[in-house]
């Protein structure tokens, strides 16, 4: 079950639900058998996470997209003991941590059975939940066991909140409190519908190559297709081979077009320069909340040297075909407009370094995948170690020499409003 339960997050797949991308974040934290797992389990009403008197039975964070009541969709998330020893220890605390990158709210869960409730990594994390700028609620598990921690915690300043998993004391409380907390941390962008208007026009073109997956449209193009329809705008999908004639045969002038970055020169070419004309990546970029940093740091494609690394990430795991936008096509591009001789470091999923300092320029994926919170982290982690940092989209309007077009609409747009 774990397996699968990760499988979903990770892939971001399930039967008509909010992609986890889009869902609030909501990890618990604490010190080996304070009863997180227990709690998560009361909390999802589901044995969901493993639940052992043995320390550090939860080795891996365990994933759960739920409804939680009246926040709406989240994703639920138990981490290991912050306290783990050892090697192995070390490695899990270390998987605890990245987890604390893409929390949008954190609940600390304390051991209500121990004289003395707090230790070193109960202070270490409320530090991290305030560098990191993560809301948090504490509370105190098994207080059917009758411990008061008021007393010898006062360096929390912060109320604590009494729970039993076992007896179900105050679990409705805590959800209450959860969603009250993560309420104020919901996205104040949407990814299209908060600047086009109801009737327009949008030409969606997307790919069906080698790399499309059989069957189904990718998770940027189905959520673009759910933005304008929210809207109350008209979604017209062709194929980059159709455009041409599309446009030859449509009587209304299109209010936006929006492309696949892999066929954007192409797309550029066909789509009157009175037309708008932008790419998926591109829109990402916006929601995210990186646009701006995205565009800067494409301009370091024009100065690569003769050696020099770029570093191109991909925000989920995903079988690469012969012609793979990242690992293919991109560096392609790059090589083409440089004429140096760079090397290419590829990185997926969850694995993102944290020395940056080999690369010249960062070259992310459009971030579909990823809550707008690791997004940030990862923009945050390049700036501050000098590095540019760019995505997809950006880069290949930046090497196709369309950048300018390509953001002209989205700026105007953000202008007017």
């Amino acid at each position: 079950m774990e397996r699968v339960q990760n499988f979903v997050y990770n892939t971001g797949m399930g039967l008509n639900e909010t992609p986890s991308a889009n869902r609030l974040h909501i990890a618990f934290f604490g010190r080996r058998n304070a009863g997180k797992s227990s709690l998560v389990n009361a909390v999802t009403g589901q044995n969901l996470s493993l639940v052992s008197d043995v320390k550090g039975t939860t080795t891996d964070p365990v994933f759960k997209a739920m409804e939680l009541l009246p926040l709406g969709p989240v994703v639920i998330i138990d981490t290991p003991g912050f306290d783990d020893e050892g090697e192995l220890g070390e490695m899990r605390v270390n998987r605890a941590k990245q987890i604390l990158n893409k929390t949008d709210a954190a609940v600390l869960v304390l051991d209500g059975s121990l004289p003395d409730s707090t230790l070193p990594a109960e202070e270490e994390l409320v530090e991290l939940f305030k560098e990191k700028d993560i809301p948090f609620i504490i509370v105190i598990n098994k207080s059917d066991k009758g411990s008061d921690i008021a007393p010898v915690t006062p360096w929390l300043e912060k109320e604590i909140i009494p729970v039993s998993a076992k007896t179900g004391f105050n679990i409705n409380l805590l959800k209450e409190k959860i969603a009250v907390l993560a309420a104020d941390e919901e996205p104040k962008r949407r990814l299209i519908a908060d600047f086009i208007k109801p009737e327009d026009l949008i030409i969606l073109v997307i790919p069906i190559d080698k790399a499309a997956p059989k069957g189904r449209l990718i998770l940027p193009q189905q959520q673009m297709i759910r933005g304008i329809l929210e809207a109350g705008a008209c979604a017209l999908c062709v194929r980059e081979s159709e455009l041409k004639q599309t446009l030859a045969n449509i009587e209304r002038k299109p209010s936006l077009v929006i492309t696949d970055s892999q066929v954007f020169a192409l797309a550029a070419e066909i789509v009157p320069e009175n037309i708008p004309l932008t790419s998926f990546s591109i829109l990402f970029a916006r929601f995210k909340g990186f646009l701006e940093t995205a565009v800067a740091g494409a301009a370091a494609l024009d100065e690569i040297k003769d050696g020099d690394k770029i570093l191109i990430c991909e925000g989920c795991t995903h079988h690469r075909q012969c012609d793979d936008i990242g690992t293919i096509k991109i560096p392609n591009l790059v090589k083409k407009h440089s004429s140096k001789k760079i090397e290419f470091v590829f990185c997926s999923g969850g694995d993102f370094p944290f020395d940056l300092s080999p690369y010249k320029l960062i070259i992310h994926c459009g971030s579909c995948m990823l809550n707008e919170r690791e997004v940030q982290h990862r923009r945050k982690t390049a700036l501050e170690q000098k590095i540019p940092f760019t995505n997809y989209g950006i880069a290949i309007a930046h090497l196709t020499g369309i950048l300018k077009r390509s953001i002209e609409y989205i700026i105007r747009e953000e202008n007017e409003q």
